[in-house]
């Protein structure tokens, strides 16, 4: 039994009746584990879809609010910055008071930033309460995957893990068509009041099922490393957000940039010498644990910034409404969700090992990538596109997210979390960031004579000809296949490098495992 489990106390410990109990209380899991990872799950599935729902609301929000570009802007990246800055407090602090405690906490904040986002009036009171949302957004990220960690084990984890990584594929997929469905409906206000029967949910069996656990570890709270790592994350992730609209090498990114830069480096060296460290920097000597961070941050670089680009391709270029786009892209999502909860990917996990499971469903991603990228006239090959998509991820995520946590001893379940999240954020922002800037330079370039370069929109009411009109579609086609294509060939090289990292550690492990009874 591992540190971590037999931390697990208070209720839900014994919850559960059925088949379940008996194998549970034989291996010293919780009973109710796969109810506590239902729970876990809708809470996720809550969390992520904020992150996406938004993008439908963009006309709502200007008719209603009278929000500008800039209002905007915040409404929608007040929640993520925020969220982003204090993942990896947020992780640190569940392992520290107890990671239940910390879910419900989540859960109480989103709920009441959720409820004031419904009801606000004003643009500054919908950013600031999208703010709060964020900080309760950050808890449950950290917790739900700690909770994971600590009610499963063995064979069951790797299936676990994999379930949550589907419903995070799944609430990505699922904001554009949800958005879209309640504003036809109700107010948009509705996108943040619908959160609120599932935090009533969450809060009532979070509290009855999922065992609390925290760490054994002592000592007083590192809030200088909380601070400088908050305000080094946000700002270098602020940065990177705001490089396509202002220039990479404006003010408004170079001193961000800057700024966070210096603060993670004061946190590097702050938490080399802090006596008990928010985050233990000596997980990055671990081959294995940087392989798998490595695997993280290319797979959302590509994941992100081509279904980023994908988006609006099926929008601009085959002319389909955000719904009907977001539909068509459903089967990317559906087919990790059928993969991973049918336990397909945990048995192929299971059979080909981490390192070549990351290997072969990165290569499948980034096959993915390129056939919808390279899909001609008519839906059936970018069909075949989204389904490799989606068999790729299923298979590479819940590999990778293993890898980061397997490195990482179970008593730090919510800093492995937060390293998980921190750098899965990073890894979104850079793919939108960097694969946006690929395809508006390849636009600019392929663009005709005369058309007015920097945005489609731009270029096309400079069009005075179909012909002329025709040829802006199809420049910014050729320019989102490049872009798309570079981020395949990021997944790929990142799936090679975390498998061959992963790879050596483990051999490196079996060497030293057997030296003793070879030289004894």
């Amino acid at each position: 039994m591992t540190a971590a489990t037999g931390a697990a106390t208070g209720p839900g410990s014994d919850a559960g009746t059925g088949p379940d109990t008996e194998a549970g209380a034989a291996t010293g899991r919780p009973p109710a584990r796969w109810l506590v990872l239902a729970v876990v799950c809708l809470v996720q599935l809550a969390v992520v879809l904020d992150n996406t729902v938004l993008g439908v609301a963009v006309p709502s929000l200007t008719r209603d609010l009278g929000a500008g570009t800039a209002d905007l802007q915040w409404i929608v990246n007040a929640y993520s910055l925020v969220q982003a800055g204090l993942l990896l407090a947020a992780g640190s602090a569940a392992d520290r008071y107890g990671r239940r405690r910390l879910m419900l906490l989540g859960l109480a904040v989103f709920g009441l930033g959720s409820l004031a986002a419904g009801l606000s009036h004003t643009t500054g009171r919908l950013i600031a309460a999208r703010a709060v949302m964020g900080v309760g957004g950050a808890l449950l990220l950290t917790t739900t995957l700690a909770v994971v960690l600590q009610v499963f084990d063995g064979p069951e984890r790797t299936r676990a893990i994999g379930v949550w990584s589907a419903v995070s594929a799944l609430g990505y997929a699922a904001g554009p068509p949800i958005g879209g469905l309640l504003l036809a409906h109700f107010a948009w206000g509705s996108l943040f009041l619908v959160n609120l029967p599932v935090v009533l949910l969450g809060l009532l069996a979070g509290r009855a099922l999922v065992p609390e656990s925290r760490s054994p570890r002592g000592g007083p709270p590192d809030l200088t490393g909380v601070l400088l790592s908050t305000v080094g994350v946000t700002a270098v992730v602020g940065a990177i957000v705001s490089g396509p609209e202002h220039g990479w090498s404006s003010a408004q990114v170079l001193g961000p940039a800057a700024a966070g830069l210096l603060a993670l480096t004061a946190f590097v060296r702050w938490e080399l010498r802090c006596p008990h460290p928010m985050l233990d920097l000596g997980f990055f000597r671990d081959r294995r644990f940087v392989g798998a961070v490595t695997g993280v941050v290319l797979i959302t670089f590509g994941s992100t910034g081509v279904l980023f680009l994908l988006t609006q391709q099926l929008q601009f270029v085959r002319g389909y409404e955000p719904l009907e786009a977001g539909l068509r892209m459903a089967p990317f999502a559906l087919t990790v969700v059928a993969l991973n909860f049918t336990g397909l990917a945990a048995r192929v996990t299971a059979r080909l090992g981490t390192p070549r499971s990351i290997a072969a469903g990165m290569a499948i991603l980034a096959a993915g990538f390129a056939v919808a990228a390279l899909a001609g006239g008519g839906y059936g090959p970018l069909l075949v596109g989204l389904l490799l998509m989606g068999t790729g991820c299923a298979l590479a995520n819940p590999a990778i997210v293993a890898a980061v946590l397997d490195a990482i001893p179970p008593e730090r379940a919510g800093a492995g979390a937060g390293v998980d999240g921190t750098m899965a954020e990073v890894g979104g922002s850079l793919g939108v960031a960097v694969l946006g800037a690929v395809l508006n330079a390849r636009f600019a370039a392929l663009l005709p004579a005369g058309a007015a370069a920097g945005s489609l929109p731009a270029a096309l009411a400079t069009a005075g000809t179909d012909g002329e009109r025709s040829a802006v579609l199809d420049a910014f086609a050729a320019a989102s296949r490049s872009g798309q294509l570079a981020g395949a060939g990021a997944v790929l090289a990142g799936g090679l490098t975390a498998a061959a990292l992963l790879r050596r550690a483990d051999r490196r492990a079996e060497r030293q495992a057997r030296a003793p009874s070879g030289t004894a």
